[in-house]
């Protein structure tokens, strides 16, 4: 049985899990891109192969139809969000999915922290001064503790960012409809979407994206945050409406951003971001550790070994 693999974390790794596979009867295929195949491409592709592990690829109806008229008998979306992937058009086709949720929640609050951190210190300007300016910059950062701190999201990235929050001696407000309670940390104020907006200094995007929260930060929010607030995405670009951050930016309404993913990705070379010296940037990689990885992989082999041989 072939499988193609079309996740980029997965295919930097790819020669680690090609023997692991054969021994559960799959052949894995190395897609060649480094973040999405285009709808066009996928649609000549996939009804080569019977199985396919998903990254942040377009898995459309249009793609899934193509992929059954050939071999396509089930899929396996690699990581936690499913944003991209028609689950609906999967069961209509009758093709067998899953995700691999709860894979590497500390990893991508790991980098949440960082970005966080470098922002409050701004040792990424630091770097880059000694670096490209031969100078020595002493910026003035700012003290971490007793900040206000928000996290859209309490899940496994958001429950896992709040844990490292809490060494910080910062306050902590959560934000998820889809969760009650604040899962036994008493350091943790709740709040309905976006109360209490205007206290933060630091907000957190830690949750999953889907039809409600599109755009949830928008030009009347940002205008409600408090001047100098500073924003982090570590969950899925289209959260936040990237124009009405830049325009947020730009006028200094928000002092900096750190952003592990975007409303497109790559980041357009014409972005007016790439000029925000004061902003950091990700590549959608904050899942991407060698242990985050294989736990996320063979979990994913699995299922998709198993849903083939039940074929």
């Amino acid at each position: 049985m072939k499988v193609l693999v079309t996740c980029p974390p997965m295919l930097g790794m790819f020669d680690e899990f090609v023997e692991p596979a054969k021994e559960l009867g799959i052949e894995l295929v190395a897609a060649n891109t480094t973040q999405v195949l285009s709808e066009e491409e996928l649609i000549k592709l996939l009804p080569l192969y019977d199985g396919w592990i998903i990254g942040d690829d377009p898995a459309t109806k249009k793609v899934f139809e193509a992929g059954v008229k050939g071999k396509l008998k089930a899929a396996v979306k690699w990581g936690i969000g499913v944003d991209n992937v028609d689950f609906k058009a999967c069961e209509e086709l009758n093709i067998p999915i899953i995700n691999t949720p709860n894979m590497f929640g500390g990893e991508v609050a790991d980098v949440a922290l960082s970005l966080l951190l470098a922002l409050a210190r701004q040792t990424h300007y630091i770097d880059r001064e000694i670096r490209n300016n031969f100078s020595w910059p002493k910026p003035a950062g700012m003290s971490v503790s007793g900040k206000n701190v928000g996290v859209v999201g309490f899940g496994d990235i958001g429950e896992n960012t709040v844990k490292r929050l809490i060494g910080f001696d910062v306050n902590i407000t959560v934000y998820d409809p889809g969760v009650e309670g604040n899962k036994g940390y008493t350091q943790v104020k709740r709040e309905v979407y976006p109360e209490g907006i205007e206290y933060l200094d630091f907000i957190i995007f830690t949750c999953a994206l889907n039809q409600h929260n599109f755009h949830m930060l928008n030009a009347k929010v940002l205008a409600s945050m408090k001047k100098g607030a500073q924003v982090i995405n570590v969950a899925r670009g289209p959260l936040i409406d990237e124009k009405a951050l830049i325009n947020a930016l730009q006028s200094g309404q928000i002092k900096a951003a750190g952003l592990d993913v975007f409303e497109e990705e790559p980041l357009p070379k014409d972005s007016p971001l790439r000029d925000m010296q004061q902003c950091i940037f990700g590549s959608h990689n904050g899942s991407n550790t060698k242990e985050g990885v294989r736990r996320a992989t063979f979990k994913a082999i699995s299922h998709i070994a198993e849903f083939l041989g039940n074929k």
